[in-house]
């Protein structure tokens, strides 16, 4: 069963946090709440979230200083964050939010149908993130000679692991391929799409060292690429 992805909500609102539940709902993920940058922080100490709905006015903690907490943990830097404001002080203050590492900056009343749509992008693009770390992990076993322990059903053997491995992956290259198409269609955000090329090149390296353990190759030592 495909574990679902977390969603951050963080507004010190419950009304606010209310709404923006009934918003997502739709996509079937795991939403958590978090009413202050305090919460949110504590949160994600221990939890990986696809994405950041962060609001930028709180007392104490406010948006800009969660966020900026956020982007100096090695842990969650690289989350989307998607702040949402009730009001627009002008160019200045959408900088600042970007500057803060946003990749959204959304003013409030905001379009429900808009916001999941920019949501379910990168829920989409941490669910492949995470099907292509299981593939590293996979090879990563046979690399080490541990193709016979990997629970891949009745494919113990090295040749039936490596069948099976590329039979995955190659699942992952098409949803990541019609993801990448998607978002050219769509003139996505330009960190979404930055965010898709980079799971495409990661995803090519895991071909090419998957490739070079197929028999004939003469290169069973192969690397595995980096998932940094």
């Amino acid at each position: 069963m495909v574990q679902k992805a977390k969603i951050l909500l963080v507004d010190d609102r419950p009304e606010n946090l209310l709404a923006l539940e009934a918003i997502l709902s739709a996509l079937d993920q795991t939403l958590v709440r978090a009413s202050s940058g305090e919460e949110a922080l504590k949160a994600l100490l221990t939890d990986d979230f696809a994405v950041i709905l962060l609001d930028v006015q709180m007392p104490g903690m406010d948006g800009f200083e969660t966020a900026a907490h956020i982007k100096r943990r090695e842990r969650t830097r690289d989350i989307p964050i998607i702040f949402l404001t009730a009001i627009n002080h002008g160019p200045h203050h959408t900088f600042r939010g970007y500057a803060a590492g946003a990749v959204d900056y959304i003013s409030k009343p905001f379009d429900p149908w808009v916001l999941r749509a920019k949501v379910s992008v990168f829920v989409e693009l941490y669910m492949k993130n995470c099907q292509l770390r299981e593939q590293a992990a996979l090879l990563r076993l046979q690399l080490e000679g541990g193709g016979g322990k990997v629970a891949l059903g009745d494919a113990k053997e090295p040749a039936g692991l490596l069948a099976e491995l590329s039979a995955r992956l190659a699942a992952v290259e098409e949803q990541a391929e019609a993801l990448s198409k998607q978002l050219d269609d769509d003139s996505a955000d330009a960190a979404a799409v930055a965010t898709a090329a980079h799971l495409e090149r990661k995803l090519t390296g895991l071909r090419r060292a998957l490739d070079a353990l197929e028999p004939g190759t003469g290169n069973g030592a192969a690397s595995v690429p980096s998932q940094s």
